[in-house]
């Protein structure tokens, strides 16, 4: 029999090492999630082209080195005729064997774009860091929908226990009601209510069990993981949000600067008002320095390579106001999403003020719930001893259950409402981390 408890004892222990070494908090599920996730791997990849349109746009102000090279065939080469009154000249073909290679290499350097450049610069900054706030957006709605699966994962389990131990109250009761039955101390239909009020909660413990398993499921699926997969999971000692200590204006003012989609479609509108000026600086006079060196085969000239410099100009004085036109649809394409901006930043507060009240809301009711639960198990514990004395009826016993699962449940809700709720705050000021 000793021997018996020690190995029992001994399993036990190392059972509950197994299971510390499984336990899984919500960071570690936030970092499975994120390490699993294919869209943000393809975010990282976005983020990274932006930055390198970034960087194209502004090499637009440095030099541009070109080469060329040119070949050509001639049926009969050409030469240079001289005719005057006094005497004609005939030169050689102007090319040896019908044939020529022409060869350049030019150096081009803008020297004024009418602000195109700068404008295309701003474009592509305001571009990249509205890449870089979509990538940030999707990976907090990420970590808010682990956090909701994780809570609810550990809501399931609570309700799931507090089912199993609302059939195990009423298994005791069915026992001690059949017992008085036979010694004829109460009426046999106590016994059938009893064991009625026992396969409901039989029933509602099999419900229980299935929402414990899909919860899990789900999970097991967010974070990357095997769906039949359990651990335990634990709230992490110390667990805090960005939000947990900052009053409710501070939220509301910076919201605007913090949330991902309200930066991201205000880097939008900044792209686009930056790329209607750059299209309208097309209009302008587009100056260019010019260097140039040029290698020609030919048997005239005195010389076959050329070096040149100068200024190239490029002017489209008219195209039917077609660059006007463009730069005008981009202005107001801009003026529209400045308007959805000023809404999105009002929906964003209201959402952060809803979401602020939701957890002072939750944080009461764990208060309430909570010591609504201590009472409920003392009316239980109450009700029973007074109906094994004869002193109550089977009603109140099994009204005193349904009022204590009543009690845990609400409990164990407004606990799951109460972490989910400061995930949710986090998320709407946008500053979950």
């Amino acid at each position: 029999m000793k021997q018996a408890i020690v190995e029992f004892f001994t399993a036990a222990g190392l059972a509950a090492l197994c299971g510390s070494a499984q336990a899984e908090t919500l960071r570690d599920a936030w970092q499975m999630a994120l390490a699993s996730d294919a869209t943000i791997a393809a975010a990282a990849e976005d983020v990274a082209a932006g930055y390198a349109q970034l960087r194209a746009a502004r090499a637009q102000r440095w030099p541009t080195l070109s080469a060329g090279a040119n070949y050509m065939q001639f049926d009969h080469a050409p030469a240079l005729e001289l005719s005057t009154p006094q005497f004609s000249f005939t030169s050689p073909p102007i090319f040896d064997n019908d044939e020529t290679l022409s060869t350049n290499l030019q150096l081009s350097m803008p020297i004024f774009t009418g602000g195109r450049i700068n404008n295309s610069i701003r474009q592509a900054n305001a571009q990249h860091r509205a890449v870089q706030a979509s990538s940030e957006q999707y990976r907090q709605d990420r970590l808010q929908t682990v956090a909701t699966a994780f809570f609810n994962v550990r809501l399931t389990q609570q309700q799931l226990e507090a089912a199993s131990a609302n059939v195990e109250q009423l298994r005791s009761h069915v026992r001690d009601v059949g017992i008085m039955v036979q010694r004829e101390v109460v009426a046999r239909n106590d016994l059938l209510a009893a064991r009625v009020a026992l396969a409901d909660a039989e029933q509602k413990q099999l419900q229980a069990d299935n929402q414990s398993q899909l919860a899990w499921a789900e999970y097991n699926r967010l974070v990357g993981m095997d769906t039949e997969r359990r651990v335990d999971l634990v709230e992490q000692p110390g667990f805090e949000v960005a939000t947990d200590d900052e009053p409710l204006e501070k939220l509301l003012e910076s919201v605007a600067d913090q949330r991902p989609a309200i930066v991201a479609l205000g880097a939008q509108t900044e792209a686009l008002g930056a790329a209607a000026r750059a299209t309208a600086a097309l209009q302008l006079p587009q100056l260019s320095l010019v260097a140039a060196y040029s290698h020609l085969e030919t048997t005239v000239l005195d010389r076959q390579d050329f070096r040149t410099i100068g200024v190239g100009l490029n002017w489209a004085i008219f195209d039917s106001g077609q660059t006007r036109q463009r730069a005008a649809a981009l202005r107001r394409t801009a003026a529209a999403s400045r308007l959805r901006l000023d809404d999105q930043v009002s929906a964003a507060k209201l959402e952060v003020r809803r979401a602020w009240l939701a957890r002072d809301e939750a944080r009461g009711r764990v208060k309430v719930s909570t010591e609504a639960v201590a009472e409920a198990e003392e009316n239980l514990r109450i009700a029973r001893e007074l109906y094994g004395a004869g002193l109550a009826t089977n009603t109140q016993v099994l009204e005193a259950v349904a009022l204590r699962i009543g009690a845990i449940g609400n409990r164990d809700r407004a606990l799951f409402d109460s972490d989910l709720a400061r995930i949710n705050l986090a998320r709407a000021a946008g500053r979950l981390q």
